[in-house]
Order: structure tokens, then sequence, then C-alpha cells
């Protein structure tokens, strides 16, 4: 399959609106514990909130070229101060376990039906990975899986994550993983 990975820059965070919310719609799909708290959840509510937040956004859009450009996955990858995961929706991890100031997240992933097996998803995920270790000042590096996305959870552990613990009773599995 010939697919464009194009790198955005943070002003055009908007071609990843409708994947974004079809990813909270696929995370409402598949949870088993409290589905609904995804209903308040869209680009407007998570993605541009978390990119204002951040200190560094990368941002990769995957493009279909015989399907007109089609976006058809994308990754938003960040550098945040470690207190940005402690706030009224939930608190992500213990910050004093992070000796550094900030942390490495890969925060939103999807790729659409039908892409997916292709290795599009080990592509991004590298791509991520790589633009992460640019920072040298940052150790610890998170994803955050929602409960019911086995597959996901699986993704990330066969790439070295490992399983941190839940939050909000086990609507969010977090893993974690150290610079290497």
């Amino acid at each position: 399959m010939n697919l464009l990975y194009e790198v955005i820059p943070e002003d055009k965070a908007e071609l990843c609106q409708d994947l974004c919310n079809e990813l909270m719609a696929f995370q409402k799909s598949k949870a088993s514990i409290a589905p609904e708290r995804f209903d308040s959840m869209n680009f407007d509510t998570r993605m541009l909130p978390s990119i204002r937040s951040a200190l560094h956004n990368y941002l990769v859009v995957v493009k279909d070229p015989l399907e007109h450009d089609e976006i058809v996955a994308y990754v938003y990858t960040s550098i945040s101060p470690k207190e940005a995961y402690s706030n009224d929706f939930a608190t992500f991890f213990d910050l004093s376990t992070i000796q550094k100031e900030a942390v490495g997240c890969l925060s939103q992933f999807y790729i659409k039906e039908g892409y997916r097996q292709f290795g599009v998803g080990t592509k991004l995920f590298s791509m991520s990975m790589e633009w992460l270790r640019t920072y040298e000042d940052v150790e610890d590096y998170f994803v955050f899986t929602s409960n019911g996305n086995h597959e996901a959870l699986a993704f990330y552990q066969r790439k070295g994550f490992t399983v941190s613990h839940d939050i909000l009773d086990g609507f969010i599995t977090v893993l974690r993983s150290k610079r290497k």
C-alpha cells in the first residue's frame, strides 16, 4: 500500500478532527467501563486542549493518494510538563516517580478500518518514538489506553511499554516506558 506520511504543524491540527472524533467513537464502542465518558470527548475537548498545554507537539497524518489524499490515520505525540497529567479529570501517574520536569506521551493514535494490518501503526509508532528521543531531557514516556481496546494494549506491550496501573476504576490503563 503506497501511503503518504506527512508531519503537519500544530496550526493544521484540524486535519485530524474527523479521525479524532472517529477515535472517540471507536473507543466508546470498545469500552465496557463507563463508555458514556466518551460522549463529551472529541477534537475540541481532547486534542486542542492537549496541544495548547504541551511544550512540544508532533502530528503525523497518513494520506491515501488513491483516495484523493484522504487522511486515513494519524498520531499525536507531545512533550508536556508532568503536572499537566494531574488535573480535574484524573491523576495519570505518581508525579514523584518522574525525575525530570516533562514527560513524553503518545496521546492519540488512530488508523481507519481497512488500513490496519499494513504496518501503518508500526511506522507511526516508530516516527513518534524517534521524535520523542530527540528531547534528551525527557526520560519517561506514557501511553494511555481505554478499557476494552485490547488490540492497542497488546500493540504497545509488543513495542516495549509495560502496564503501570489503571486509573478511574479501570477506565484507562497507563503504560510506561523509559528512554533507551
